[in-house]
């Protein structure tokens, strides 16, 4: 197990996650809606999110599809640094659950949790490396002022060692945080662990 961080309101403890509104019952789901939650994700069936998210079972699809061509695509950014992105943005945007999922996530790939640190404490300084610098500002930048992208951002990925597959594929897992955060942020609430 890593070591368990805890700054400011932000840990890479696994959490769980309390719906407000009401969850189906997987017991009287439709053919459709179990059908969505099997493609989504592997403990969906027991997630508030997802058993609240299969009310709309087309929209569910449709957002599992995107989220798992993102984030789990082969080729193109490395996992690590997709992770480090959404870890980035969730920081920003204050969604602590998924802040902590996507800390776990990033560290078993990068192997390291002194950048989780760092972006729990000041994502605006972290990153062990130029790399992890750069991905960070940017996915920074492209939550809090997304109209401002300019070359300029582009190029200091590029001065990194991002190509342009990486670069989009940066774009489009810092951008769907913008969707899942809030998702998040305003149909429930984390649930940490008993201490």
């Amino acid at each position: 197990m890593s070591t368990i961080i805890k700054n400011h309101g932000f840990t890479n403890e696994t959490l769980g996650w309390k719906a407000w509104l009401d969850v189906i019952d997987v017991g009287t789901a439709t053919p459709e809606q179990i059908d969505v939650l099997e493609m989504s994700h592997p403990q969906a069936k027991e997630s508030d999110y997802y058993l609240l998210l299969a009310h709309q079972p087309a929209i569910l699809k449709q957002r599992s599809e995107a989220y798992n061509a993102i984030m789990y695509a082969p080729g193109g950014l490395a996992r690590a640094d997709r992770e480090l992105g959404a870890l980035t943005v969730s920081r920003i945007n204050g969604c602590v659950y998924c802040a902590s999922v996507h800390a776990q996530r990033f560290e078993q790939l990068a192997k390291q949790n002194e950048t989780v640190t760092q972006v729990f404490n000041d994502p605006r300084t972290a990153g062990v490396n130029d790399r992890q610098k750069a991905i960070a500002q940017f996915s920074i930048r492209l939550t809090e002022a997304a109209d401002q992208i300019g070359p300029e951002d582009i190029q200091a990925l590029k001065e990194v060692g991002l190509n342009e597959a990486e670069i989009l594929d940066l774009l489009h897992a810092t951008a769907i945080f913008a969707w899942a955060n809030r998702l998040m942020l305003n149909l429930g609430e984390p649930v940490f662990p008993a201490t």
